[in-house]
């Protein structure tokens, strides 16, 4: 009987009308779980994710980066299989760009370290703690993730140019994909490469509330960066890479013409406008 009873108490305390809401108590619970997470709980959670990075050893974020370097070159084989399958119309550019998404969601859903993330990550605690101490540890990982990204795309495609692991009409549409890189002047890099930026850290800072969606975050923010022909250091540097090694670019030309106004503009995009502005927006609720 006793079992009973408290089971009667129970419903009748989940079916209690809040006095404020005029709902149940237990209707109040899944209210409160179905909600959007507040600004400021998004901010703490993607700030402890660059406390966590930076407090990383430099080989764990060097391999992590290598890692994210060969992930992300699918993005350009995956692209060129599309391009290799599909008819020459107006519509395939918006077909072939799904391929795009492809490194990312490995790299993303794989927690491997890209620099473009980082550019908000890493600096929300900045941003929170301006001192010397963590203006270094911003640097040192910045340092070494972009030089393990890049080692892990010169690597990816040195193997896609000098090995027959690839057929001859997969690696022409390799090339072919990365040809767009050619048509871009250095401050049209610059341009597209703050874009991309942007939208990259709006992806990590839309992934704490995704939950379930974090597979078509991923998707549709690196699907925008593909089809608007956005520059992004990481991914492009794969198709510079692959330009190079096929004769098509001097080494100078991915240094100048590619890296420093995508690097600068990724930078911009990402930290100068989106993670400066994410953080204005909580800083007087943290």
């Amino acid at each position: 009987m006793a079992k009973n009873g408290s089971s009667t108490a129970g419903k009748k305390r989940d079916t209690a009308r809040h006095p404020r809401h005029g709902i149940s108590n237990r209707e109040v619970n899944d209210v409160e779980e179905m909600s959007m997470p507040r600004t400021p709980v998004i901010y703490e959670v993607v700030r402890r994710l660059g406390e966590e990075e930076m407090q990383r050893p430099a080989t764990s974020l060097w391999w992590s980066g290598v890692a994210a370097g060969l992930s992300i070159s699918f993005s350009l084989l995956a692209q060129a299989v599309l391009l290799t399958h599909l008819p020459d119309t107006e519509w395939r550019p918006l077909v072939v760009g799904l391929g795009y998404s492809v490194g990312f969601l490995m790299v993303v859903l794989g927690s491997q370290q890209l620099f473009t993330e980082s550019t908000i990550t890493v600096v929300l605690p900045f941003l929170k703690d301006t001192s010397w101490r963590n203006f270094w540890r911003v640097c040192r990982l910045w340092a070494i993730v972009l030089a393990a990204n890049l080692t892990g795309t010169l690597m990816a495609s040195a193997f896609c140019t000098f090995t027959p692991v690839l057929k001859p009409e997969l690696l022409a549409g390799m090339l072919e994909v990365s040809r767009h890189l050619k048509e871009l002047h250095w401050f049209e890099m610059l341009l597209a490469g703050i874009s991309s930026g942007f939208l990259i850290a709006a992806m990590v800072w839309m992934i704490p509330a995704a939950e379930t969606a974090k597979f078509a975050v991923i998707t549709l923010m690196t699907y925008l960066i593909a089809i608007g022909g956005f520059t992004h250091i990481v991914t492009g540097s794969m198709d510079a890479f692959m330009l190079m090694l096929n004769g098509e670019w001097q080494w100078w030309q991915v240094i100048v013409q590619f890296m420093i106004p995508v690097l600068i503009g990724n930078m911009i995009g990402g930290t100068a406008l989106f993670a400066v502005i994410s953080y204005a927006q909580v800083m007087e609720e943290i």
